[in-house]
């Protein structure tokens, strides 16, 4: 039969098929989320995902070592924080001694070439397990953004790289951009939460945090899952507040939104591989319904689909693989 195009031509051995793939992954392409909580010599596998844990201090610069030794060298630490520091307005998020603050000094002194990414929301650090400040069951926009300014201020004085805003509130990249400007902070870079879903996939990262909200959802702020449209606005809100990179969180099931905003703007775009999608794929492994490829073809996926960053809880595993 003649055929002008055979497309198995170029599947016909694998140095072919790498000379013509289109996608690659690289230990570059990797942000790590890392949990961190207090005490000391603490390192506490999360139930809900195998081989991730809630670490210490000490233990975490531990593991941050270990990564950077495995070519993992860009971390998302999120803090679980003790109940009875906990307030309505969130206060603990910008005590200079807290937690998550010393971590953040900890780290850079001792790893000056890590970049952190810091988490910008109140739900850590809230008596309600909201991301914004909660009067009469509404979570209030504007008044939470004075509080998301003290935090994006006391993580950029504690050393952080780039602040990731991921509590939703309308105006809070534009705001949080003139805060860091005003202080001299002008290198301190912000990766926005630009179309964070409201999902189903987050369970897990709750679980992690003790952070689920104390009442109702977070519908009223983080996006519905069957608008695409909507991500325009979003992202286009971001991009001319200022953002550095924008991100679309969950991955899997928003590729769509992926492609979408890599198509229509001109700075990275990010995608959060989120606990939900690791404690799936784990189950599944685990139960022999699927292998371990999976695990890089999801990945792939998501780069395929546009994004340049991906925060993954598979980046140190995978980097090991690369």
């Amino acid at each position: 039969m003649f055929l002008s195009r055979r497309p198995r031509r170029n599947r016909k051995n694998e140095v072919i098929r790498n000379l013509t793939q289109e996608a690659w992954l690289s230990k570059n392409d990797f942000i790590f989320p890392v949990f961190l909580c207090e005490g000391t010599n603490k390192k506490i596998e999360i139930p809900s995902m195998p081989n991730i844990y809630r670490f210490s201090l000490d233990t975490l610069l531990d593991e941050i070592n270990e990564c950077r030794n495995l070519g993992i060298k860009a971390f998302a630490p999120f803090p679980q924080i003790e109940e009875i520091l906990k307030d309505s307005v969130g206060t603990e998020s910008y005590n200079e001694n807290g937690l998550y603050l010393r971590a953040i000094r900890e780290i850079k002194k001792n790893f000056p070439d890590v970049v952190l990414f810091t988490d910008i929301a109140l739900d850590p650090y809230s008596s309600d397990g909201h991301d914004g400040i909660v009067r009469n069951g509404e979570i209030l926009n504007d008044e939470t953004l004075e509080a998301l300014g003290k935090m994006a201020l006391a993580q950029a004085q504690a050393g952080t790289d780039c602040i990731a805003p991921s509590d939703m509130m309308d105006g809070r990249v534009g705001y949080l951009r003139n805060i860091l400007d005003a202080n001299g902070y002008t290198n301190v870079s912000i990766l926005a939460y630009t179309a964070k879903y409201a999902s189903a996939f987050y369970g897990p990262f709750r679980d992690a945090l003790e952070s689920a909200p104390k009442f109702g959802d977070k519908k009223t702020y983080q996006m519905n899952p069957a608008n695409y449209k909507e991500a325009l606005l979003e992202a286009s809100l971001d991009y001319e507040e200022g953002a550095d990179i924008l991100m679309v969180k969950p991955a899997l099931p928003y590729l769509d939104v992926i492609r979408l905003l890599k198509d229509n703007f001109d700075i990275p775009i990010a995608a959060y591989n989120v606990s939900g999608e690791y404690a799936m794929l784990k189950a599944a492994i685990a139960n022999g319904w699927l292998g371990e490829k999976a695990i890089m073809e999801a990945l792939l996926s998501i780069k395929r689909a546009g994004a340049d960053i991906i925060l993954s809880y598979f980046a140190k595993e995978i980097a090991k693989v690369l």
